[in-house]
């Protein structure tokens, strides 16, 4: 008796083990291959502010670092109030910083991209990312993030506004194959 507890001890410790990679672990490797798209969706939403002429922004676009592309989407308040609001969205197409995990976006679900901006030109943003990406590379699946960030904001050349560097901080979670990563990053 005592052999055969031993056995499906052992037997279910290397079951347990599959690949090495916990659920956890999977949704902070997510969420690593998508930490510099999350800034560069915030800058093509202020690339977008400052850009407008009416409500709605033109596409703003960039490419991934290997392949792909990140657009953003939607309104802006407008008006000469110090204190405008953004609804964003966010598609991505075959997207990768890495090359080694490629991101999508389902187009009738875009995660929503939206920003507060209080006191322009030198005031604060706040704001939040939500939404569902699918994933494929080396690991597949959805992930999903639910992060809010905060900055301080500065006046940039002309009338353009931009984020003070160093001043972002993006918390929240990403969450993928069962797991939750705890999102705590500053740039």
């Amino acid at each position: 008796m005592r052999r055969y507890l031993l056995l499906g001890l052992v037997v279910g410790g290397f079951l347990g083990c599959g690949d090495g990679v916990s659920s956890d672990e999977q949704a902070r490797r997510a969420y690593l291959g998508l930490d510099a798209s999350i800034d560069k969706a915030i800058q093509l939403g202020f690339d977008g502010f400052n850009a407008a002429s009416s409500a709605n922004i033109s596409p703003q676009t960039t490419n991934g670092t290997t392949a792909g592309t990140l657009t953003v989407t939607g309104q802006v308040d407008q008006g000469s109030s110090a204190n405008k609001g953004m609804r964003l969205f966010t598609a991505f197409a075959g997207y990768s910083d890495d090359g080694k995990l490629v991101y999508a976006t389902n187009a009738s679900a875009l995660p929503a991209l939206n920003m507060q901006l209080k006191g322009i030109p030198t005031g604060t943003m706040t704001g939040t990312l939500v939404g569902t990406l699918m994933m494929t590379g080396e690991l597949s699946g959805d992930v999903t993030l639910n992060l809010s960030f905060n900055s301080t904001l500065q006046a940039g050349s002309g009338s353009t506004v931009s984020r003070k560097p160093g001043t972002t901080v993006i918390t929240g979670t990403a969450i993928s194959a069962g797991g939750t990563y705890q999102v705590n990053v500053t740039r």
